[in-house]
């Protein structure tokens, strides 16, 4: 959870910004999974979402108190809690023709795509909790998902449990696989066995 002491003002962002950028896109590139050619799951956390926050004040020009919090009420929910991953689902056609063919297609994929630690079961999101994001005829091409794990899962990620992920949808289907040591690294940190009791 960030507070206000966590963000520097806008004139020490300025000062920060080229240097806690390059930290935060270097981080990025170890919390992104590709599923399949066009679909990408990118996980947040606590830097991701700072970044966010700040960029945000820094576009809106925001240094008025409610302002700043006001963009924390809201940023803050995307930050795991040590016993969940939680991600930015995105939908990646740049032919928007195709792109609005397909989201007509993928209705309810949001619920369809899955984690799982080791050989425990998969686990499902809990979907855009914030607001419904599709309708009757198509999904949206973002969505924002909420993986809860159990006790079991959490420690068996933390004592490094190789992670699959995949898609279950008749109309984007991704075959589970196992993701990448340095993604599977960076997520094990989201879990803290300390918030399971």
């Amino acid at each position: 959870m960030l507070t206000r002491d966590d963000l520097w003002s806008l004139e020490q962002y300025a000062e920060e910004r080229p240097a806690f950028r390059a930290k935060v896109m270097q981080h990025k590139k170890l919390r992104q999974l590709a599923l399949g050619d066009n679909a990408r799951l990118y996980f947040e956390d606590e830097l991701t979402i700072k970044y966010q926050i700040q960029e945000m004040l820094r576009i809106e020009k925001v240094f008025e108190a409610d302002g700043i919090m006001e963009e924390l009420d809201a940023y803050n929910p995307l930050i795991p809690t040590g016993r969940n991953w939680k991600a930015t689902f995105m939908i990646e056609y740049p032919d928007p023709a195709l792109r609005a063919q397909r989201l007509a297609e993928m209705i309810g994929i949001e619920d369809k795509v899955w984690l799982k630690v080791g050989d425990l079961e998969p686990v499902y999101p809990i979907a855009d909790e914030d607001l419904d994001r599709s309708t009757a005829d198509k999904t949206s091409s973002v969505h924002f998902l909420r993986f809860e794990l159990d006790s079991a899962m959490v420690t068996a990620a933390i004592n490094g449990s190789p992670i699959s992920a995949g898609v279950e949808h008749s109309a984007y289907a991704i075959e589970g696989f196992e993701i990448p040591e340095e993604i599977r690294a960076s997520l094990a940190q989201d879990l803290d066995a300390t918030a399971l009791h």
